[in-house]
């Protein structure tokens, strides 16, 4: 891997400041609620078990609520972006209440979604429940998207609400794209159908190899692949025409501040907190490892936020094995939380994808 550039050094180490202080201070500014498992489709990189018809219920909204009002009392609710997260959050048939419950209380929330439920009846009617924000997942041209969402129609209808939402200002919208050796080679071209659909922001990420995803090799890059990707996002960017950026996840070296709008850190447990399904509180919800620092239906919310996620804000325990002598270790803090497993071991490093 290349070595940084000097611009690139005094950037991190700006940054690297600004995470001491988010360790120090931990301000919440994300609070993500996974409202359901249940889902409408069967995709393989999953790293859930979600299914039409869940084991678990539904969490009671009144029950986030209640959470919702404790912290409101303690920080100002307009700070405090909500995600409602899944499962498929459209298929809990009192989301439209329950978003306007949240809107209510003085809090922006958006929602990500596969994009199956998404009518334009659908979108008007989540407008006026206040959703601020709004991220649909379309992970290729429609034989690509429909492969890896276990779908039959689900590039039609995502398709289709990409093109409202994308030109509906009164909202932030983006779409994410899963990268993976079958849409790989097709970027270029589905990137030029993005912008014919009016879309001004393109997240993508790619596959770590949790859930469905572990044993499944159409889904993870080769080296070479994924530094093609670091490129093809760098030469997007520069054309200017899309605003097109890599996943939060990963210290991407020689790619910090080249592919992204920000520099790298994992703000799970420094900005960043979860309600799951269960009531646990946990941090972001990508991290499927259990780092969960209390639950709702036993521990007050904001004791936690206040005084747990000690694992998330000392992430010097991180700092072995392969992490234990690398230069980087500095600026990456040992990766992104999900990329630990239960025992705190690195699943995936993204500088070896690059070297």
């Amino acid at each position: 891997m290349a070595g940084l550039s000097i611009r690139q050094r005094i950037a991190l180490e700006l940054n690297r400041q600004l995470v001491r202080e988010s360790e120090e201070k931990h301000p919440l500014t994300q609070l993500f609620w996974e409202s359901t498992l249940r889902c409408n489709m069967n995709c393989r990189h999953c790293g859930s078990d979600c299914k039409v018809s869940s084991i678990h219920p539904d969490m009671p909204f009144e029950d986030f609520r209640n959470v919702l009002v404790r912290i409101k009392e303690k920080y100002d609710s307009h700070k405090i972006m909500v995600i409602v997260s899944g499962g498929e959050p459209l298929m809990r048939e009192d989301l439209l209440k329950c978003g306007r419950g949240i809107y209510d209380l003085e809090f922006p929330w958006g929602m990500v979604s596969n994009g199956r439920l998404m009518t334009p009846k659908k979108i008007d009617q989540l407008l006026e429940a206040g959703v601020h924000s709004l991220t649909i997942s379309l992970d290729g041209f429609e034989s690509d998207h429909n492969w890896m969402r276990g779908s039959k129609d689900g590039f039609t209808y995502a398709s289709k609400a990409v093109e409202i939402l994308a030109n509906e200002p009164s909202i932030r919208f983006d779409v994410v794209t899963c990268v993976n050796n079958r849409n790989y080679d097709s970027l270029e071209q589905f990137k030029e159908y993005l912008i014919s659909l009016g879309l001004k922001s393109w997240r993508m990420f790619t596959v770590f190899p949790v859930g469905r995803a572990a044993n499944d090799p159409d889904l993870q890059l080769s080296k070479e692949r994924f530094r093609g990707l670091m490129e093809f996002i760098k030469k997007t960017r520069k054309e200017g025409r899309i605003n097109a950026s890599y996943g939060c996840e990963g210290f991407l070296g020689e790619y910090e501040g080249e592919v992204r709008d920000h520099l790298y850190t994992c703000q799970a447990g420094l900005s960043v907190a979860s309600v799951l399904i269960d009531g646990s509180i946990s941090a972001c919800g990508s991290i499927r490892s259990d780092f969960h620092q209390g639950n709702i239906y036993k521990d007050d919310f904001i004791d936690v936020w206040e005084n747990r996620f000690q694992p998330y804000r000392d992430r010097s325990w991180m700092k072995k094995d392969q992490c234990a002598s690398c230069k980087w270790f500095r600026y990456c803090q040992g990766n992104g939380m999900h990329l630990r497993d239960d025992n705190g071991d690195l699943i995936l490093c993204h500088l070896d994808r690059l070297k």
